[in-house]
């Protein structure tokens, strides 16, 4: 009897606090809230060591305050929340601390997926963002799933990245940027109809100085295909021959090869699914980066609670003694801008 009542007790307390946190939520919100925040989860090691806890235990009670947050931002009218869950860097840790946390990755993503969960009960939609490729197999699998599974969802996005730097991020980009450029010119019949038209009309004037109708139509082609190469390189070093009159340097017509524009690069970044960042939290104090959205948060502030994320809650988000709290944060920083 006793434990029932306690249950009871629980229950209703937290479904007032629920309440009470719903209700402050809808005030905030009449102002401007963030976006996207984006959060660095930092300390879940340095949080398992200063408790003595085993290894590992930290990571999972850092998914504790994950979901905790997840809940407070969606609540409070946030729509985009990405998180730094893996780096490239993280590989070069002990094998058998890396296989832990593909372990607890998997686990946690069949977890995500669970009817009862934050991600159905909000309708957010994953995405798991970086190199993906360097995942091993069944937590690779997972995640393609869980993507997969949320693909309808269009409420909430959750973005884990996972496997990623910036500089990864930027260099992938890049690499995809010059390959689409490549693409454009091996499909283009600008190149080929310049060289065809060339050896077309080249065989239609030697025919005896006669010019039929399909060399006539030759050089119609050459003349297009020389429209439509818009660079001129002029004065190229044993380019070509001299001839008797004396020209010192040649000039060779070349198609114009596309160039990477800043659009190109954009689009083919891991983060291109999402805003950029309003803000970015970084717990244990640290104002590091860590090659974390370099590109997408030149503009957005950093806010960095002491508290170590394992730690990290609804106090720090709203008020944090002597430390202005994340929420406040973005609104000085939206007054400002």
């Amino acid at each position: 009897m006793h434990k029932g009542t306690g249950g009871i007790t629980s229950h209703l307390l937290g479904g007032l606090c629920s309440s009470l946190r719903r209700f402050l939520f809808s005030i905030l919100s009449v102002g401007p809230v963030p976006n996207h925040v984006a959060f660095i989860m930092d300390g879940n090691r340095r949080y398992a060591k200063k408790r003595n806890l085993v290894e590992g235990v930290g990571h999972k009670v850092g998914f504790s305050a994950l979901l905790s947050i997840l809940r407070y931002c969606y609540e409070l009218g946030v729509k985009y929340v990405t998180v730094y869950a893996f780096s490239i860097e993280n590989f070069k840790r002990e094998p058998k601390e890396v296989q832990s946390l593909m372990d607890l990755m998997q686990e946690k993503i069949e977890e995500l997926l669970q009817q009862e969960s934050i991600i159905n009960e909000y309708g957010v939609r994953l995405h798991f963002i970086g190199n993906l490729q360097l995942l091993t197999e069944p937590v690779r699998v997972a995640m393609e799933k869980a993507m997969r599974v949320t693909a309808h969802n269009n409420q909430r996005v959750f973005l884990i990245c996972v496997a990623y730097t910036s500089q990864d991020e930027i260099m992938h980009a890049v690499e995809e940027s010059c390959k689409d450029k490549w693409n454009q010119v091996q499909a283009s019949k600008g190149a080929n109809s310049l060289y065809d038209a060339v050896a077309r009309a080249d065989e239609g004037l030697k025919r005896n100085g006669i010019i039929d109708v399909n060399a006539q139509d030759s050089c119609n082609d050459y003349e297009h295909a020389t429209k439509a190469c818009g660079s001129v390189l002029d004065g190229v070093e044993g380019a070509g021959e001299k001839d008797d009159e004396g020209i010192k340097e040649s000039k060779y017509k070349q198609c114009e090869l596309p160039s990477v524009k800043l659009i190109d690069i954009e689009k083919h970044m891991y983060m291109a699914v999402a805003p950029e960042p309003d803000i970015l939290i970084r717990t244990s104090g640290e104002a590091r980066l860590s090659n974390f959205l370099l590109w997408q948060s030149s503009t957005c502030p950093l806010y960095s609670p002491t508290a170590l994320w394992p730690e990290i809650g609804l106090r720090h988000l709203m008020t944090l003694r002597n430390t202005p709290p994340a929420i406040e944060v973005f609104l000085q920083y939206d007054v400002a801008g």
